[in-house]
């Protein structure tokens, strides 16, 4: 969870470099500055302390305390400051692939469209609760010793039932996206479906354009340009961390026209070119407990 001030929403790859997710044991003593999250959602996991989070002006319960046993799903829609003392589990995961974890798995849509971010207390040093540290400390663990795809699968998986029902939601919404547009979205994680990009998704979902384009409108809140690009992109950010394969090759890889038109969409996303990302991401160090004072 990032302290620093910000203008705009945070985003994921500034924090993650190319991880599956990013994960961290915070330690609060002030508080954080107001912020939102560009692309990704984050799950919380209260361990000690007396805090509290401020989702900002309009909601009823704008307030809510942050003690021992809760447990917080936060999406990119939501806007929040923390205060302390309170030290948390922190595990962040990008919209994409929550999406279709979320379908498959049959997650409520109503914890995407509910006014205040889903929440429930454990009640501390009973079994959930002890269930819940241990999967977070899981995904922290293996967070600092490389994470794979698998690993944030299975803390979804292990997490979600914590979780417990789901919230109200906002007003009418439509279900669960249908099994057609899931099951074309997670075909598009593959290399080969991403060079190709759109047209590829298309004959996927085996549905006209305008179908196409008012389904994920509904149900994902998004464009078929805007979903692939993000796949791309999130996919060279896995590369450029993971391999040494030249940033023209990973250009190629993903779909971009050419090495120029990839530095140029790069960088507008994460502010920094694929070869600055690529330094900055052998430089990180592995993460460690952190602490906002």
């Amino acid at each position: 969870m990032p302290s620093r001030e910000s203008t705009s929403p945070e985003r994921f790859e500034s924090h993650a470099f190319g991880r599956p997710y990013h994960a961290a044991l915070v330690d609060l003593r002030g508080r954080s500055e107001p912020h939102g999250h560009a692309d990704y959602f984050e799950i919380m996991l209260v361990i000690d302390g007396d805090g509290s989070q401020d989702l900002g002006p309009g909601l009823a319960e704008r307030v809510q305390p942050l003690r021992p046993g809760e447990l917080i799903l936060i999406r990119p829609r939501d806007q929040h400051a923390l205060a302390g003392p309170v030290r948390f589990y922190n595990i962040a995961f990008p919209v994409a692939g929550w999406r279709a974890f979320a379908d498959l798995a049959g997650v409520d849509p109503a914890w995407h469209q509910a006014a205040l971010p889903p929440r429930r207390r454990l009640s501390p040093g009973s079994a959930e609760a002890e269930r819940a540290g241990a999967v977070c400390a899981e995904a922290l663990a293996r967070f600092r010793g490389g994470p794979r795809q698998f690993d944030l699968i299975r803390f979804w998986t292990d997490i979600v039932p914590l979780l417990g029902p789901a919230p109200e939601p906002l007003a009418e919404r439509p279900h669960g996206a249908p099994d057609w547009l899931v099951t074309a979205c997670a075909a598009m994680r593959r290399e080969p479906n991403l060079r190709r990009g759109v047209p590829r998704l298309l004959e996927l979902a085996r549905v006209s354009p305008a179908h196409l384009a008012r389904t994920m409108r509904r149900h994902y809140d998004t464009t078929a340009t805007a979903f692939v690009a993000e796949l791309r992109l999130r996919h060279a950010a896995m590369l450029l961390t993971t391999t040494m394969r030249p940033v023209a090759d990973i250009a190629a890889a993903c779909g971009f026209a050419s090495p120029a038109y990839f530095t140029r969409c790069f960088r507008a996303a994460h502010d920094r070119s694929p070869r600055e990302f690529r330094q900055a991401a052998q430089h990180a160090f592995v993460p460690r407990p952190s602490r906002i004072s």
